[in-house]
């Protein structure tokens, strides 16, 4: 990604947090149905929240996925590697809803942005390194080992490409791909993907086709599974 995007601001700052505070609410106006006065006839009219679901890729060969790519729920994550949020997350709830995924029930698919600037930006690209080599989810779970971001040092180059040694990756074979034009294109494409979606800052997920800001306790997000499932099954998709 070109170093003359526009970076967008970290939760941890004043705009962040106000831009935070306003996707909160956008997110649980789109979570909740809304009632609308009476229309013409007198009755009540409802308008169903808008349905996000066409943000899951549901590709068979993608490496930043987990579950069965015709699972009946799916949850797609907006991560940073320097989020302690995101960390957070990774440590607390991902195992819990890893094991919906492993029984089929569940997609997961991660999609790693830059917002907190080029630390940020390296370890998106190590992290596409680490796909090339069928270790998407071992190098991204070492990035947030637990539950908190690495520092500025480990996430230089040579810290990078040191942890991808440690996983038992070829270290020749991760440098070229990280430097190469296809990690940039990917990190791109999933910033365009988070633009469309309104995910500015980091967490942001969309379960079963609708929002979840922040790293929320993982009961918000059994609960968000449980209520899709239950969707999925009654329009015969479960």
């Amino acid at each position: 990604m070109s170093r003359s995007t526009p970076r967008r601001a970290p939760v941890g700052t004043i705009p962040g947090i106000l831009l935070l505070v306003i996707l909160v609410a956008l997110g649980v106006a789109m979570w909740r149905t809304s009632t609308s006065g009476p229309d013409a006839d007198g009755l009540a009219s409802t308008q169903q929240q808008p349905d996000y679901s066409y943000a899951e890729r549901r590709d068979p060969a993608d490496p930043f996925a987990a579950g069965l790519v015709d699972a009946p729920v799916g949850l797609v994550m907006f991560s940073d590697y320097q989020c302690p949020f995101c960390a957070q997350w990774t440590q607390d709830t991902l195992p819990e809803l890893m094991e919906h995924a492993e029984r089929g029930d569940l997609r997961i698919e991660i999609r790693d942005v830059n917002v907190y600037g080029p630390d940020s930006e390296r370890a998106a690209r190590a992290a596409y390194a680490a796909s090339a080599q069928a270790a998407y989810w071992e190098f991204h779970d070492a990035l947030f080992d637990g539950g908190s971001t690495r520092t500025s040092a480990e996430l230089s180059r040579e810290g990078l490409l040191s942890l991808a040694g440690d996983l038992g990756l070829d270290r020749g074979r991760f440098a070229s791909d990280m430097a190469s034009p296809e990690a940039a294109e990917e990190i791109a494409r999933s910033e365009a993907l988070a633009t469309e979606h309104g995910a500015v800052s980091t967490p942001v997920f969309i379960i079963g086709g609708a929002p979840i800001i922040g790293a929320q306790p993982t009961s918000v997000f059994v609960e968000a599974f449980d209520s899709a499932l239950d969707d999925a099954r009654a329009s015969g998709e479960g």
